[in-house]
């Protein structure tokens, strides 16, 4: 059986790989680098996710995925287990971390609640007067390219872009075409070239990483905040969230931008996403930066990623539209395609995410 995916970022690496453990001969098509895109934009979250139901089956199905896999990946690939705390600004929000408490505690994640006093002393460089936090130490990061180059090590890649699919063939920018059995459109943003229907919106995203400041920073953190901006989906915003890595230098963001279609950095937007982490940690501002970058990720209406049989055809499948957790919830992602391939149940359920769904969200 032969296989063909388009898209070399961490999606399309995770189903390559699934797809030749399953036996299949696996091509993947890409004009840019393995792990570019949305892949090198990302932050490298290995999170479990509480929006809804189906993002907390998701997310925790594939963190199972990537503690059992992480023993098998290289150093390159940067896992680091450094949990995650959520950090609440006061009273309203601390009602939020007592609430995730709640949920994920009932649902066998490990979770602690911090008050003010254990927060300052888990993170010091965080400004003094916070209400507290909510760890979740099964959560990490990693070094998401690197991570996707070890998952194509023995898969064929081509440097191409498939311009036109049919059932069975994809066609490539070179004029040569492909035939496969199986066709599994993973390259984000760029499915609606092949889907114009399809509800993705490309999101603009700032990352800036620092020097070298081992010890610095011991969690990743993200203000309870950020899940008011991350519900929005047409206003740009800024939140609080910065990631240590493996390197010891600290990546920090978060920014949203819907409408955005120039790739530069917007200079305003950079400044407003630093702000914001200056106000939760005011140390960061006498750190040294070292590179500052965008990337777009395709979001769908209801922070669901599109996985499945794409309408109208009986070879092609889609695996799109994860957002800011592509990362995250890659593995999942792969290991519901290829239950379905297989024609076998899977271990969650997959009709939360089929394309052709219902996209309103709450």
């Amino acid at each position: 059986m032969r296989a063909v995916i388009i898209g070399a970022g961490i999606v399309g690496a995770a189903c390559a790989y699934e797809l030749q453990r399953e036996g299949f001969q696996v091509t993947v098509c890409d004009p840019g680098v393995i792990g570019g895109g949305a892949t090198a934009a990302g932050m490298g979250h290995l999170a479990v996710m509480d929006d809804s139901p189906a993002q907390f089956a998701l997310t925790s199905y594939s963190q199972a995925l990537w503690r059992e896999l992480a023993e098998e990946l290289p150093p390159t690939a940067e896992i680091l287990p450094c949990g995650s705390l959520w950090i609440a600004a006061d009273a309203e929000e601390m009602a939020e971390v007592h609430r995730k408490f709640a949920y994920y505690s009932e649902r066998g994640i490990p979770v602690e609640v911090l008050d003010s006093q254990q927060l300052a002393e888990a993170e010091p460089h965080l400004r003094p007067g916070m209400a507290g936090g909510l760890l979740m130490s099964a959560d990490g990061v990693c070094y998401p390219p690197c991570a996707a180059e070890w998952l194509l090590r023995s898969v064929s890649v081509i440097r191409a872009r498939v311009v036109r699919l049919a059932e069975g063939e994809v066609t490539l920018d070179r004029g040569s075409r492909l035939e496969a059995d199986v066709i599994i459109v993973a390259n984000g943003t760029a499915a609606v070239d092949l889907f114009p229907d399809l509800p993705l919106a490309p999101r603009k995203g700032h990352l800036l990483i620092t020097d070298r400041y081992p010890g610095w920073l011991r969690h990743q953190l993200i203000e309870l905040g950020y899940l008011k901006s991350a519900h929005s989906t047409t206003a740009d915003s800024v939140a609080f969230n910065a990631q240590p890595r493996a390197t010891g230098q600290i990546l920090i963001g978060s920014s949203r931008q819907f409408g955005a279609v120039n790739g530069e950095i917007d200079p305003p937007m950079l400044a407003r996403m630093l702000q914001r982490a200056f106000e939760y940690m005011p140390g960061l501002a006498q750190l040294a930066s070292i590179r500052t970058w965008t990337g777009f990720r395709a979001a769908t209406p209801d922070k669901l990623p599109v996985i499945g049989h794409a309408p109208g055809y009986s070879t092609v499948y889609l695996a799109t539209g994860h957002e800011g957790l592509g990362i995250s919830t890659s593995l999942a992602t792969a290991k519901l395609l290829a239950d379905q391939l297989m024609n076998r149940e899977s271990r969650i359920p997959r009709e939360p995410y089929l394309p052709g769904r219902s996209y309103s969200h709450d």
